[in-house]
């Protein structure tokens, strides 16, 4: 039996993503989010939903750009300070020594040592409830290493090792074991 807990913004789990603007002064910021997904395939596009108190919020409005990274395993510290810590009060990626990376088709940098990387134009824009800002950005570009591609040229989760979230408990988990055939598992009856 189901028992009502009620509404609440939860969806088990949560991509894990972060999110690389420029300030007006060019100065980069990172910001995680995990509330963000892919939201259409043609054009390719990803949604992001910053809440407006942050400088990512007001870098994106700036300038119409960001990028997305999709971190691994490996950087889960740096994830987690990003997500901590605010642009407006220092430049994270000095404090981690992450290396910025200016995009060669967006105004927005990235991390270089995030191995997935979209760089996103911002299409359209919606304001959700009161404090948060939706931003729908084309995906201009994508750049991985050639480490987490797989046998189609495209990344393989199992090599590019994704963490996701708990929102609930408020935890990262690694990605888990395969489990099945996609569109393939649901035709036998």
């Amino acid at each position: 039996m189901k028992i009502s807990i009620g509404p609440h913004p939860i969806i088990q789990p949560n991509p894990v993503l972060v999110v690389g603007s420029y300030d007006k002064d060019k100065v980069p910021n990172l910001m995680t989010v995990a509330w963000g997904s892919i939201c259409c395939s043609v054009p390719p596009c990803v949604a992001i939903s910053p809440a407006k108190r942050t400088k990512t919020y007001e870098n994106i409005t700036l300038n119409q750009a960001f990028t997305v990274s999709v971190p691994s395993e490996s950087l889960v510290r740096e994830t987690d300070y990003v997500g901590i810590y605010k642009g407006k009060r220092e430049n994270k990626f000095e404090s981690l020594g992450l290396t910025p990376v200016q995009s060669e088709i967006v105004n927005a940098p990235y991390a270089d040592e995030f191995a997935l990387v979209l760089e996103c134009k911002v299409i359209q824009s919606h304001q959700i409830g009161e404090f948060i800002q939706q931003f729908i950005g084309e995906i201009m570009d994508i750049k991985a290493e050639s480490r987490i591609l797989g046998e189609n040229n495209l990344p393989d989760i199992a090599k590019l090792l994704p963490i996701v979230y708990d929102d609930v408990e408020r935890n990262y988990y690694k990605t888990g074991d395969w489990l099945a055939k996609a569109f393939s598992v649901g035709t036998k009856k």
